[in-house]
């Protein structure tokens, strides 16, 4: 698995933890990837491709699975933006289900960060997407 495998790996997990694959979180899903290297200059079918083998592992295996997969092949740094990404994907629908919920946490405890790092990004685009003045 290349870094750019593995990173959409965890971008796809967290769009598919809670067990559906909505409309909406497969373009943000698309929309976090296309602006970044080497996405951008990737073609359709080669995104296509791409997400055709992953989410053969997806379906195969499961969500634990495809991130068990990816997570080695991250640098922290890579890490540290996967989940970034993945928190943000979690909010496309507009709704953090408890699945999604689960999955983060999960995902916090098995990234290779320093001690309370993965937390805080994790709470940082949770503020992001905090509808703070709604209430």
């Amino acid at each position: 698995m290349t870094d750019a495998e593995a990173f959409a790996s965890i971008a796809l997990a967290a769009v598919a933890c809670d067990g559906t694959l909505g409309r909406e979180e497969a373009h943000a899903l698309r929309r976090s990837l296309e602006y970044r290297t080497p996405y951008k200059d990737r073609t359709e079918q080669q995104m296509g491709a791409l997400f055709d083998r992953l989410l053969v592992t997806l379906r195969e295996q499961g969500v634990d699975q495809l991130v068990t997969e990816a997570l080695p092949v991250l640098t922290a740094v890579q890490q540290e933006t996967a989940l970034a990404v993945a928190v943000q994907l979690t909010h496309a629908d507009r709704e953090v289900s408890t699945a999604e919920k689960e999955f983060l946490n999960k995902l916090c405890a098995r990234l290779d960060l320093p001690e309370g790092r993965a937390v805080a990004v994790k709470e940082a685009i949770m503020a992001l997407h905090r509808d703070s003045l709604s209430a």
